[in-house]
């Protein structure tokens, strides 16, 4: 067994991971830092895996967060291809799978999750994907040219990506999705029935309120999608989109609070001594949730709390208080969301989704709470403010296109 130590340690080498040792850095922090992750790469930016990287429209160096020379040229330590097993809070040390101790002054949790699998039967099979990690991609692109039909299982950003870029090279898609609408978790009726008819529109075979019993196979070769309905749908690949699983077992061995998540306070410190824990992992009160606690899957997420974590290390504590955001690209079609629609009472469309370019509004108890916009830069822009500063908006204003958001904000 071999022992190293560490001012900061880094687990997690995603967006969390790479911009927590790099705002260290940018804020003056001295000390030594190690960023420990079982991805064998580079960090890299993981959104472009369900779309320009799979497409190939971007290869592998473009998705860098930073290059090599980066690191090595302010002091960062990468440790890839390692999977850390055990944290020892008391002794300030964590064990790798390999037996190998790190210690450290500061831990800082950006393990992410893994890919939820299925658990019905077949979910082994040879042609079974998620689309997780560089390497999750590249061993479905080394299928692709054997595949002519894929079935997608899960009708949320992920997999309606996936089907997208597939579909535009070339392949047969079906998709499943046991909710009624597509998007059910993250948006309103109005943006999952407009997806619903693009989909359908490039040649998705969309199946709605669908749930899959088994995976069947050939040989050990995923073959066919068994519904529960008793209907078999034949494929040659198959991609799960279902979510993904916290990656805290580590923390909460060691005794670390959990909640669907580890539990981090406005500082994004857990309750053991000298441990942060941020992005995917980190379940927190959230402002714009109404203070509900909830984990947020996204690289606006990460990105802030890496930066209040740099900031609580440096001396300048600050809350975490972000407002979030996400994208999503599928087809020609760009999907901006700001704020959190969960909870709305009220979903106000502005403009015509027949032009493929509006927006829809959300509401709490006449507050703007939440923006998907569609082709729709402007609105996106300006109705962060309505978000941020909880505006209490005419609704037909709000529907009007013709006026700015930005005067309703004024007003």
């Amino acid at each position: 067994m071999t022992e190293a130590h560490f001012d900061v340690v880094i687990i997690g080498t995603g967006h969390g991971g790479a911009q927590a040792a790099i705002g260290l850095r940018q804020r003056g922090f001295a000390g030594s830092i190690a960023l420990v992750g079982d991805d064998p790469e580079l960090p890299y930016e993981r959104p472009p895996l369900s779309k320009d990287y799979l497409a190939g429209d971007k290869p592998f160096e473009r998705i860098l967060i930073r290059p090599a020379a980066f690191w090595q040229e302010r002091g960062i330590a990468i440790v890839g291809g390692v999977r850390v097993v055990a944290v020892d809070a008391a002794a300030h040390r964590v064990t790798t799978a390999d037996g190998d101790s790190i210690g450290y002054g500061a831990l800082i949790w950006a393990g992410g999750g893994r890919a939820r699998r299925l658990s019905c039967a077949g979910h082994d099979l040879a042609g079974v994907h998620a689309v997780r990690s560089r390497g999750d991609v590249d061993a479905l692109l080394a299928e692709l040219p054997d595949v002519a039909r894929v079935a997608v299982i899960g009708g949320g950003y992920i997999g309606l990506e996936a089907a997208a870029v597939l579909t535009g090279l070339g392949r047969q898609v079906t998709l499943f999705e046991a909710e009624d609408r597509v998007l059910a978790r993250v948006a309103g009726s109005a943006l999952s029935r407009f997806y619903e008819v693009e989909h359908r529109a490039r040649g998705v075979d969309l199946r709605l309120g669908s749930t899959v019993d088994r995976l069947e196979g050939t040989s050990g070769q995923v073959a066919a999608v068994r519904l529960s309905d008793g209907e078999a749908v034949a494929t040659d690949c198959v991609i799960v989109g279902i979510g993904i699983v916290p990656e805290i077992e580590p923390l909460a061995a060691a005794g670390a609070r959990t909640a669907n998540g580890v539990l981090v306070d406005a500082l994004c410190r857990t309750d053991l001594p000298d441990i942060w824990a941020i992005g995917d992992c980190a379940a927190h009160a959230n402002g714009f949730a109404d203070g509900a606690t909830i984990r947020l899957e996204s690289v606006q997420n990460a990105t802030d709390m890496a930066a209040t974590v740099a900031k609580a290390l440096t001396g300048t504590p600050e809350p975490y208080d972000a407002v979030p955001w996400f994208w999503s690209n599928q087809y020609d079609l760009k999907l901006q969301t700001v704020g959190l629609s969960v909870g709305h009472d009220a979903a106000i469309v502005r403009g015509d989704p027949q032009t493929r370019s509006f927006s829809v509004v959300y509401l709490r108890g006449g507050q703007v709470i939440a923006l998907d916009c569609v082709n729709a830069v402007r609105d996106f822009a300006q109705g962060r403010a309505l978000v941020t500063g909880r505006v209490r908006a005419d609704p037909a204003a709000l529907a009007d296109s013709s006026v700015p958001l930005k005067a309703l904000v004024a007003g």
